[in-house]
């Protein structure tokens, strides 16, 4: 082992944080059913549990070539969050060489690297820790695979195609043949519902029939190697089907040579990037009517057969003409130049997602080109965002659900408590689109979310079991290709070449290297060499300086709010505050709040000038530095990094194609009722605003303090929210604050998207920082407890009421296969 890494392997017994939350692998019930399983595995921290990945990938970069090249690739887990996933650390330990992919026969070539990791179960290999300067007995063990859906039938062995489809459902897999659109739909949702709740007996909205199923128990090992007992399967492109083995089964999965694979609880994983991408994809082309769209003449004949929802069958004039009546969940013409609007025109932060406007087109209206990375921005924050306007609740707020649950699940840090909830809220999503989209809208990718926080619950955060990480080291891979008569040995050569490069890379302690560097959003180092906290100013500034002299006005606003922010100050504000209230004894608490604020500065000043600090002569300095106030010229800056957010000021916006100047900050804020309040409300209030300068104050002894310079909404009649949860705020109207500073270190970002219809107001979308991994302990909250609490057993709100299936007041047309309407 290098000694640059030995010791994060034992980062996952020793490192980590155990507070109930689940933040890596480690924290999940996967792993640590491991551990007691095998206690003896368990009982050497350095032993290593790994992930197994493979996908196939043209190594050509032109398309029309038919090539497909399959690696498999390990992952280790014992590493920390800002370590695991990353490509330097990923094994390549088979490269199965094109021009088809393997297919079934993908088992005759993990032969040997299943023997290798026997090997390494049974035996292990003597290993030399570098952290520890000792030798140990390394073991190593596979806790799943991750790959996408095609894929996970190679893998797992059962056909993720026709009635049996879906492997976490099994043989329990609730399918229908749709005869018209010759395929297969997947219904029956309900099943998942508790037993009582009104939607199973609800048969007009849903197929004709009343819903008495449990929802699908879960597949153990044992249970598939007693189905599988007996049978007998065979390898070779002669022999594609195995006929004789039950359900969906193509194959006994060569994984379970390995002794521990039956005891993993989840062995399998479903992609989320592939699901949400996949359901993205057909959410949009049916709300907008695109070219493959779910809605179309087949599906409705599909309807008709099933003898529900008659307001949407076909109708047939006199002349033959078949006309298609206009769903509710499809847009109108108006509406679909609104929502397109919303998405061309909105501005993200910078490093957010790529340029999704080049992918809109409003006139026509239309969406195309995007990548699985937009469709997993669509879903998360700018689809919700864009449905705001459009559509009848009925069948906007279940999209929105959709989009909620996404989210929800794809956050870094889980709770089983928040989990259980996802888990029962993507049922009932699941089942209110079923009673508004047609049976041709639910294929297999639109039934899977319905197992995802159920896989998250298992095994913890998505980010770890995704495909994400593994697309973009195919796409490395891909680069290696030099001979394009010998791609598989260019990649091998490649692949060998960077691992030496990158083992050599970590003990150049004095080169930047791609392994040191630090994240394009690094607030860069902190000064170590200050005693007051006030004078630490984590970040770093941008281009763009500016040597301005302050006026009287700013100056006194900017100190003053250093004052009142400095930790070390508060004793004196507090002394000041009570030395005015007894010298005025009569005046109300907002006027003493008014003197206070006014006189503390030279007030403050004078109370350090004739203190005498005799054992911390570097705090007086400073503290006399304070109270003296800034000079008068300091820097103005355009840009400024903090907090692992990249700010940028309002004026340089109107050029560029990203939105870094919203800011938000929670402030404690004293609240008056009237003017002859006496008991005043002090509380956390929320302001947005818009960042319009970016200062830096110096001190004497050349200490510095950066501060944003906003314009500020507060709660009241600028600030709201829609019924569909979103936070308004007014921005051509902001407050006339007398604190229009905040601390830098002080500063989240947000950004806004404009509202279509009332003008002036934008909606606010938050924002998390990238590469920043929250570790910090939580309260523990026991989960028996959780489950036996109203919270958790109580029903979720839902609408129940009646579902218009046609929309009123829209003109219906005729055409061949789609249905086109304004």
């Amino acid at each position: 082992m290098s000694s640059k890494t030995a010791s994060f392997m034992r980062w996952h017994k020793e490192g980590r944080t155990e507070d109930g939350y689940m933040r890596h692998p480690a924290d999940s019930p996967a792993w640590k059913t491991f551990d007691f399983r095998n206690r003896d595995f368990a009982e050497e921290t350095r032993n290593i549990r790994l992930g197994l990945t493979s996908d196939g990938f043209n190594p050509f970069k032109s398309l029309n070539v038919q090539y497909s090249t399959w690696p498999v690739i390990l992952i280790p887990y014992n590493l920390p969050p800002w370590m695991c996933m990353k490509q330097e650390y990923f094994f390549l330990s088979l490269l199965i060489p094109g021009p088809t992919m393997p297919g079934n026969n993908l088992d005759v070539y993990l032969e040997p690297l299943i023997e290798e990791l026997k090997l390494l179960w049974e035996v292990g290999v003597n290993t030399y820790d570098a952290s520890m300067n000792r030798n140990f007995n390394m073991r190593a063990a596979l806790l799943w695979t991750i790959s996408d859906f095609p894929a996970l039938a190679n893998l797992s062995g059962w056909s993720t195609k026709g009635e049996f489809a879906c492997p976490s459902c099994h043989k329990d897999t609730c399918s229908r043949w749709l005869r018209y659109s010759g395929k297969h739909c997947y219904m029956g949702h309900r099943r998942f519902l508790a037993s009582d709740h009104p939607f199973r007996k609800d048969k007009r909205s849903f197929n004709g029939f009343e819903e008495h199923d449990k929802a699908p128990s879960q597949l153990s090992g044992d249970m598939v190697l007693r189905e599988l007992d007996g049978h007998t399967h065979t390898f070779g492109r002669l022999n594609n089907d195995n006929r004789n083995l039950p359900y969906n089964w193509k194959k006994q999965r060569i994984f379970f040579e390995l002794p521990y694979w039956k005891g993993n609880i989840l062995r399998h994983n479903l992609d989320v990037m592939h699901i949400e991408s996949n359901v993205c994809k057909s959410v949009l082309a049916t709300i907008l009517g695109l070219d493959k769209s779910k809605d179309h003449a087949k599906a409705r004949d599909d309807l008709q057969e099933m003898g529900i929802r008659p307001e949407l069958h076909p109708i047939v004039d006199e002349s033959g003409k078949r006309y298609y009546p206009p769903p509710c969940f499809l847009m109108n013409r108006a509406e679909k130049e609104i929502f397109c609007g919303v998405l061309k025109q909105i501005k993200v932060p910078d490093g957010y997602s790529s340029n999704i406007s080049k992918c809109i087109s409003k006139k026509p209206p239309k969406i195309f080109g995007l990548k699985s990375h937009d469709n997993h921005i669509l879903m998360h924050q700018l689809f919700p965002l864009a449905l705001r306007r459009v559509l009848p609740k009925q069948a906007r707020a279940p999209l929105i659900d959709l989009c909620n649950f996404f989210r929800g699940l794809c956050s870094k840090v889980l709770h089983a408590r928040e989990l259980i909830q996802l888990e029962r809220r993507i049922a009932l999503t699941l089942c209110h689109l079923e009673r508004i989209f047609p049976p041709s809208f639910f294929d297999i990718m639109v039934h899977l979310p319905i197992h995802l926080a159920t896989e998250a619950r298992l095994a913890g955060p998505v980010q770890y079991r995704w495909m994400y990480p593994v697309e973009r080291y195919l796409s490395t891979l891909k680069a290696y290709v030099r001979n394009r008569s010998r791609p598989e040995g260019s990649i091998a050569e490649g692949y060998l070449a960077e691992e030496c490069v990158v083992f050599c890379a970590r003990y150049l302690d004095d080169v930047e290297t791609r392994s040191n560097r630090a994240s394009r959003n690094h607030d860069g180092n902190i000064d170590t060499g200050v005693e007051l906290p006030i004078f630490v100013n984590p970040g770093r500034h941008l281009r763009g300086v500016n040597i301005v002299n302050w006026d009287v006005d700013t100056m006194k606003r900017a100190h003053q709010y250093v004052l009142f922010n400095c930790e070390i100050v508060q004793p004196f504000l507090s002394e000041h505050r009570e030395m005015i209230r007894n010298q005025n004894p009569r005046l109300r608490i907002r006027d003493i709040e008014r003197i206070h604020n006014e006189t503390f500065a030279s007030w403050f000043a004078n109370q350090v000038q004739n203190m005498d600090f005799v054992n911390e002569r570097g705090i007086y300095d400073e503290l006399r530095s304070l109270a003296q106030g800034p000079n008068f010229i300091g820097k103005r800056y355009k840009g400024f990094i903090v907090n692992g957010f990249r700010f940028h000021v309002k004026e340089i916006e109107q050029r560029r194609k990203t939105q870094n100047s919203g800011v938000v900050v929670v402030a404690k804020t004293t609240s008056y009722s009237s003017a002859n309040d006496r008991n005043p409300v002090i509380g956390d209030v929320t302001y947005y605003g818009v960042l319009k300068e970016i200062v830096e104050l110096e001190y004497f002894l050349s200490r510095k303090v950066v501060l944003f310079k906003c314009d500020w909404v507060g709660q009241g009649r600028m600030q709201r929210q829609d019924e569909n949860g979103f936070t308004l705020v007014n921005l051509s109207r902001p407050m006339n604050t007398g604190e229009p500073f905040i601390l830098a270190s002080q500063a989240q970002q947000v950004f806004y998207a404009e509202d279509p219809i009332d003008k002036g107001w934008h909606v606010v979308i938050k924002t998390t920082p990238r590469d920043c991994f929250d570790m910090d302990r939580r309260e523990e909250i026991d989960v028996e407890d959780y489950l036996l609490s109203e919270t958790c057993t109580g029903d979720i709100s839902d609408d129940n009421k009646e579902i218009r299936w046609v929309r009123e007041g829209v003109h219906q047309f005729v055409h061949p296969l789609f249905l086109v309407w304004f």
